[in-house]
């Protein structure tokens, strides 16, 4: 079978990771957890899983009804390394919702045209309307890290990105938008694993970039902007929670438990709306880059 990228992902494994983290994905079985700091050693229960995403989804129907009656808006940014999960975990907040009133952001490169523009431009046009939840896979944070990481911007340029932020968001929660900021956070041997499944998976290469396979190389420096990224950015008034997605099933439940928790809407179902589970979702003081 012929590999995206000739193999590059799978080469990176063979020749380059660090040998503790190819002998974890080496050794592990299909339900193992390969960080050794996450608190649980093998995935979520499938039945468990279904049965509680389930109940979730019927929760995320209410929401969306007394978003729509209320004329409420709601943003919700994903961010995460490349495999963290952010496209499962927004397919599980998206899959059931009435996509009128749901929309999915995930814009490309900007145009000649938008480079011109301030740089948060491009993002308020996709802001929700009265009655609308939207979705950004990946958001206006692409220049705290990914940017930078790439030398896609000058450096004067994400200094000045940092510089308006906080700034930017409140004026978003100030004009009434419910903003809730998700990162998804995948150790280094997990993130691996995914990639290399990707890279075996016809049905699955096109997720695959050459920013995916370059990335590999850069762990260190993705570690140190999303550090610099979380200094800058999280602020009493937007706070980022963050979400170990280790094990994507319980990374999905925390993320849904996140919003609805949240969120004061009606007719709320208390016993399924809790709080995520707090051994793997917190503040950023959950992120750690050697997970």
């Amino acid at each position: 079978m012929t590999l995206p990228f000739d193999g590059a992902i799978s080469k990176f494994y063979n020749e380059e990771i660090p040998e503790g983290v190819r002998d974890a994905i080496r050794n592990a079985e299909k339900d193992d957890i390969l960080a050794q700091s996450y608190p649980y050693e093998q995935r979520m229960d499938r039945d468990d899983y279904d049965d509680t995403m389930k109940r979730l989804q019927v929760e995320l129907m209410k929401l969306q009804a007394w978003v729509k009656k209320e004329g409420k808006r709601v943003a919700i940014v994903f961010e995460g390394r490349d495999a963290s999960g952010k496209g499962g975990t927004i397919k599980r907040f998206r899959e059931n919702m009435n996509p009128r009133n749901c929309k999915i952001v995930a814009l490309s490169k900007p145009t000649e045209e938008e480079r011109g523009q301030w740089y948060f431009q491009r993002y308020v046009k996709h802001m929700p309307t009265a009655g609308q939840i939207t979705l950004f896979d990946r958001s206006w944070y692409n220049r705290g890290v990914v940017e930078d990481v790439f030398g896609f911007c000058a450096v004067r340029e994400r200094q000045h990105f940092f510089a308006q932020v906080p700034d930017f968001e409140k004026m978003l929660v100030d004009d009434g938008i419910i903003l809730i900021k998700l990162w998804l956070n995948v150790g280094r041997a997990e993130q691996l694993r995914r990639m290399l499944a990707r890279e075996k998976d016809k049905l699955k290469q096109w997720k695959l970039s050459t920013i995916d396979v370059e990335g590999l190389h850069k762990w260190d420096a993705y570690s140190e902007a999303i550090s610099e990224t979380f200094e800058a950015s999280d602020t009493s008034h937007a706070r980022w929670t963050v979400i170990r997605s280790d094990d994507k099933r319980r990374a999905r439940i925390s993320a849904l438990r996140k919003v609805l928790n949240s969120i004061h809407y009606a007719n709320k179902d208390d016993s399924i709306a809790i709080r995520p589970d707090d051994s793997i979702c917190g503040g950023v003081d959950m992120w750690n880059p050697n997970a």
